[in-house]
């Protein structure tokens, strides 16, 4: 093809660069058809942002000349990068083109005289943002609206203003309909007037296209689903109704998607997780499945979830209740006591579960609580074996290398009008770990089926960090007072859990695992097993939540269609990897919008309960220092900067070799880890904002009697997403 030739061409490390005219002469396109042909193939590349022509009009391939395709990820401050993968480019305010957060964009980087590099947006290839959350503004009867994000860098005129009754401050979703120098579009809901309850974390999820109501062919199909397990179906299942089951979650959840049985052998132990059979209810391709693939998981914020499935689903026959029959899939595990699989079964089941157990009193009856004993002695005995079963799996995946963070999570507790009442840290006990620990487990054993078995599935990896990243940690972690042992070019995840056990229980802690964190890859899903970094697994993937998250649903179909009902036909299964190498891209970009979206609401109410504090003094711990100010979070994870205009004892020189803030005269140095007072001096809920001030000896004698502390809870150590 002449595609190919010419790409072929331009490909060659000879190759000087050709205008139209030589290229012709040279893939031989002289005569009048074929020079019209050489010129639609190479306008077509040219769309396609293959090659590129110079300022002498010679063609060459577009990265030759600089030019890159990625992600644009906008600044506050209005500047960007553009990110395609490897590398990040320095976008300026005056480069940024018509280009706008996480549009897709063709740009071209150049190399300056100090060798930094930077570029600027040619063209825009995907608009990412199609919907603006903001208020509008009246002023003497004149309306304009004002986007909520700080990163819209142009004036935005709305169409329609006239179709709604609408008063100052009236927040409103608004759909663009043209993208040039001014941005256009209508109001397409009122969201509500900006100060009422809810109306704040409403907006930020509909921002993020998160939108709590289903559609109303959804609805419609949701009236159609049994609202009780069908009889005949049973026939087609294991039974396991007799068997000692139970559900264990939160004293606030109401989708439970997983129940556990456990059973003492003589060398171990029989593992029984049982997971909702949503794949049996919500069949491919139905309106409710196609609404389930856009939203890709629930998302859950401070007070209310936003669900994947209807609740008549999540909630009610999907959902593993007390003391009715369900179905689900059982994945049964013999462990023995080197927390070794020895044999597993994976199957359709029907189980009857006999209690719906909370964290809190699973951890009650560990810790020999004499009246939740009393309460459920049934339970007693399994307890203690889940307890026992629940260490053996976890020491071996600590001989294999996981990486245990324990870094705090906090929970915001608010009122019925979701106003803020305090903000603790999320206690984590024995029964948590037990769970996850059972989870994990079960989704090593099905993901080493499906692997070994060669059926087309979504596996969740992660990969990993790059030694680039790795080099940056161990810079920081010097500065820490932590050696990186072993090479960073290929780094096992023993090395980083050797540095976290070395840290563990010192104040700088938190700081370090933290930056461990960013340092690493994000975890994601892919239709191919390339294995889990931070698990030290070579197999992993999700199977355990169906209610709550897509991919896991996609599994549960392909167990049923490849290893349950014996699918042989070649072209099915060919169709069904593609499938899933989309369906693993949507569902990581989606999971990826529902974290935003969850911790800039995190943000936001960490901002709003702060503004009742401004003036008070607190001690926290510097968690990040920048040229532009230092990061000091507090026991309970609210994180404010400190300017470093505000520093005013001196003038602080930026050290980015050992990330720490040198005073010029007096050679004060703040570095990461240390201990600091800081009083808040401005909080601000819309900007999601916190801005704090160091204490000098001076400024403390001025507050010394102003000094209030926000009640924390105890340390905790976080369930991450895995």
């Amino acid at each position: 093809m002449l595609k190919d030739q010419i790409i072929e061409l331009l490909n060659k490390q000879t190759y000087k660069g050709m205008n139209v005219k030589e290229l012709s002469r040279e893939v031989q396109c002289e005569d009048s058809a074929s020079f019209t042909s050489l010129m639609k193939v190479l306008n077509e590349l040219e769309h396609d942002h293959v090659v590129a022509r110079d300022d002498r009009d010679r063609y060459f391939l577009s990265s030759r000349l600089g030019y890159v395709t990625g992600t644009l990820r906008m600044n506050s401050k209005g500047f960007g990068f553009v990110e395609d993968g490897e590398n990040s480019y320095y976008i300026g305010r005056d480069h940024l083109g018509l280009g706008m957060d996480k549009d897709v964009v063709y740009a071209r980087v150049w190399t300056n005289n100090d060798e930094s590099v930077e570029g600027e947006v040619v063209e825009v290839i995907t608009h990412h943002v199609e919907h603006l959350v903001g208020v509008v503004k009246v002023q003497q009867g004149r309306k304009y609206f004002l986007p909520d994000s700080e990163v819209i860098n142009r004036r935005v005129k709305v169409t329609n203003f006239d179709e709604f009754k609408l008063v100052n401050d009236t927040k409103v979703l608004v759909k663009l309909d043209h993208y040039g120098k001014v941005l256009s579009g209508h109001i397409e809901k009122v969201i509500g007037y900006k100060y009422d309850p809810g109306v704040d974390i409403l907006s930020i999820l509909l921002e993020k296209n998160i939108y709590p109501q289903f559609s109303n062919a959804v609805m419609q199909e949701v009236e159609q689903v049994e609202e009780e397990v069908n009889v005949e179906e049973l026939k087609n299942r294991r039974d396991l109704r007799n068997l000692l089951t139970i559900t264990i979650d939160g004293e606030d959840a109401r989708d439970l998607d997983d129940a556990i049985s456990v059973e003492k052998l003589e060398n171990g132990y029989r593992l029984y997780v049982h997971i909702a059979d949503v794949s049996y209810y919500v069949r491919e391709g139905s309106e409710i499945d196609k609404e389930a693939y856009q939203r890709g998981t629930s998302v859950y914020v401070v007070d209310r979830v936003v669900p994947m499935l209807p609740h008549a689903l999540c909630n009610g026959i999907c959902s593993l209740n007390p003391h009715v029959d369900r179905l689900t899939l059982t994945c049964m595990m013999e462990i023995n006591r080197e927390g070794t699989v020895e044999n597993y079964q994976i199957f359709p089941s029907v189980i009857y579960s006999d209690e719906r157990m909370t964290y809190t009193n699973v951890n009650k009856i560990l810790n020999g609580d004499a009246k939740v004993q009393k309460k459920y002695p049934h339970l007693l005995q399994m307890c203690l074996h889940m307890k026992v079963l629940s260490g053996i799996i976890r020491r071996r995946r600590e001989r294999l290398g996981a990486i245990d963070f324990d870094t705090k999570e906090a929970k915001i507790v608010v009122n019925e009008r979701g106003k803020v009442k305090d903000i603790v840290l999320r206690e984590r006990g024995e029964a948590e770990r037990m769970i996850e620990d059972f989870m994990i487990a079960a989704n090593e054993t099905v993901a080493s089926h499906m692997k070994w078995m060669e059926v087309p599935s979504v596996y969740r990896i992660h990969e990993a960090p790059e030694p680039k990243k790795m080099r940056e940690f161990a810079k920081i972690a010097k500065t820490l007072g932590y050696t990186f042992q072993g090479g960073i070019q290929n780094v096992y995840p023993s090395q980083l859990q050797h540095m976290l056990n070395e840290a563990r229980g010192k104040d700088n802690y938190s700081v370090l695992s933290s930056f461990m964190l960013r340092s690493m890859q994000k975890a994601r899903y892919e239709n191919q097993c390339v294995g889990h970094f931070g698990l030290a697994l070579k197999e992993y993937l999700h199977f355990t939540s169906p209610i709550r998250r897509y991919p896991d649903l996609v599994v549960h179909r392909m167990l049923r269609k490849y290893v349950f009902e014996t699918d042989t036909n070649t072209y099915h299964m060919k169709k069904d990897e593609k499938w899933c190498e989309g369906a693993a891209i949507q569902a990581s970009e989606r999971e990826r919008n529902a974290i935003d979206a969850e911790r800039e609401v995190d943000d936001m109410k960490k901002a709003e309960y702060m503004e009742a504090y401004v003036g008070d003094v607190f001690e926290g711990v510097i968690s990040g220092i920048t040229k532009f100010g230092i990061f000091v979070e507090l026991e309970n994870t609210i994180e404010g900067l400190v300017h470093i205009r505000s520093l005013n004892d001196d003038f602080y020189h930026f050290d980015d070799e050992s990330h720490t803030l040198i005073g010029e005269h007096t050679a004060n140095v703040y570095k990461m880890g240390q201990i600091v007072r800081v009083k808040c001096v401005g909080a601000n809920r819309f900007k999601r904002e916190i801005d704090f001030e160091i204490l000098t000896k001076d400024k403390r004698k001025k507050t010394k009697n102003k000094k209030q502390e926000i009640p924390v809870a105890q340390r905790r150590k976080r369930r991450r997403r895995r």
